[in-house]
């Protein structure tokens, strides 16, 4: 770091007044020992070829980084002075001085690597489990973070609780016990960053307690499967058929201690979990004192009637509810909850600790202040109707222009199933034209255990923006034999 003590003995050619107080944009650079003005320009160049200082940065003022230097202002504003004739800076009255655009073409000269671009994206996103994020209702979400810090008592902004922000935990626990009759109290409930940390406290609490396997669904997600190995558990899969899991195979697995289950809507397959395995799998859990674990990712998107309730009420004792906010509103909230029985409640916020990582104060409050408010109801309201169209209309350009392809699936959730004539839709899922439309193949989420069964492509509908989903709809169906 440039020092008072080498700017005054190095280059006693610049001489000015006393540095002004500190003050400006920080910035830290080293240099070799030498002439003070050389030392300035060679580690401004430096910092700029390394791409510390990328093309239209803000330096400090002459007077300001002269005060953090310790040298004289002139030594500076020199500096500047020569570096913009060489076209490394640019400068203009009333706009500061800044890292020239022109400058990452001497670095490329001078043989510096150059950070590569991002790879191209697809011209559509219709991945499955993608929300609509140019839907975010910014203006209210402002208010909520505006009402949440007004409120916020000093006590937040220190080391977060493991269960959650209490404000967070009252207001989802009324509403999950209105919207998906959820039954639980706030000390149930544990806030956590997403679904899957949920899971993978939930599942280092089970193999804590002794449970060596957990069985999952023959298609789900990989994360999630990948999230329980982690922790040392064995996930045996069980079938899915028509009418959802087959529970009644886990008599069969003796050395189970769990079920991880998306009863409302199977992903992928779009299927509901069948009523009598519903009661079936509770009664499971009760006989050998198993855990089921509900994944009730999009259980607010019904379209075709009322979303069917949760499981976690017909036992609370048995079932861990496990909900998020990525689908509702957006992944990058990183909002996600648990609703856990009595007795692992504490066991599991141990796993997290006093400083694990979890979602900040503000986020939590402002979703509490969100719920409360009545905010997010509306939004979900208005999110259900906008995906029921698009599904609508996904469904009825589909049927128009391939009668042979067939479309599977509950009407909910934000993506449907697509059987094309021919099969094999996993491979073409891989093939340029379909990649660009960035879909996936059922292959992608089938556990390794079980062999090839049926295909299909997971088509998502929810992630395009409003303007640009028409397009997304007639770039699909043309792919379609």
């Amino acid at each position: 770091m440039l020092s008072a003590d080498e700017g005054v003995s190095a280059d006693t050619t610049d001489t000015d007044s006393p540095p002004a107080p500190r003050a400006g944009l920080d910035l830290h650079l080293e240099r070799p020992a030498g002439r003070v003005r050389g030392s300035v320009m060679d580690a401004l160049r430096d910092a700029i070829r390394s791409g510390r200082l990328p093309p239209g940065t803000r330096l400090p003022s002459s007077r300001a980084f002269a005060a953090d230097l310790g040298i004289a202002r002139n030594t500076v504003a020199r500096a500047y002075s020569e570096l913009v004739e060489e076209g490394w800076l640019t400068s203009q009255h009333g706009s500061g001085t800044t890292v020239s655009r022109r400058s990452a073409g001497a670095v490329r000269a001078e043989g510096f690597r150059v950070r590569r671009l991002p790879a191209r994206r697809p011209d559509h996103d219709l991945r499955p489990g993608q929300p609509d994020l140019s839907s975010f209702p910014r203006g209210q979400w402002s208010r909520a973070v505006k009402q949440a810090l007004h409120t916020v008592p000093s006590e937040a902004f220190g080391y977060a609780d493991p269960y959650g922000r209490p404000e967070l935990r009252l207001a989802l626990a009324e509403y999950l016990a209105r919207a998906r009759g959820v039954v639980c109290g706030p000390d149930n409930i544990i806030v956590c960053c997403g679904a899957a940390e949920g899971l993978t406290l939930l599942a280092r609490a089970l193999a804590g307690a002794g449970v060596a396997s957990l069985a999952v669904e023959s298609y789900g997600l990989p994360t999630h499967r990948e999230a329980l190995r982690t922790v040392g558990l064995h996930c045996p899969p069980l079938a899915v058929d028509a009418g959802g899991a087959d529970v009644a195979a886990l008599d069969g697995m003796q050395e189970v201690g769990g079920v991880l289950l998306t009863p409302s809507h199977q992903f992928p397959t779009g299927v509901p979990l069948r009523s009598d395995r519903r009661a079936a799998v509770v009664d499971w859990a009760r006989r050998t004192g198993g855990v089921i674990i509900e994944d009730d990712y999009d259980g607010e998107f019904r379209y075709d009637r009322s979303p069917v309730g949760a499981l976690q009420s017909v036992d609370p004792e048995r079932v861990v509810y496990m909900g998020t906010a990525s689908k509702s509103l957006a992944p990058g909230l990183r909002l996600g909850w648990l609703v856990l029985p009595d007795r692992l409640v504490e066991t599991v916020a141990r796993q997290k600790g006093e400083t694990e990582a979890t979602c900040g104060f503000v986020d939590q409050l402002a979703m509490a202040e969100f719920i409360r408010t009545g905010a997010y109801d509306k939004h979900i309201r208005a999110m259900r109707l906008q995906y029921r169209r698009r599904r609508e209309q996904l469904v009825d350009a589909v049927g128009r222009s391939s009668p042979a392809t067939r479309v599977t699936g509950l009407p909910a959730g934000l993506h449907v199933l697509l059987h094309l004539a021919g099969g094999n839709e996993s491979a073409a899922a891989q093939e340029p034209a379909w990649r660009n439309l960035a879909v996936e193949g059922l292959a992608l989420y089938r556990h390794p255990e079980v062999d090839v069964d049926r295909d299909g492509l997971v088509v998502g509908f929810a992630a395009p923006a409003q303007s640009a989903w028409p397009a997304a709809v007639e770039a699909l169906v043309r792919q379609l034999p």
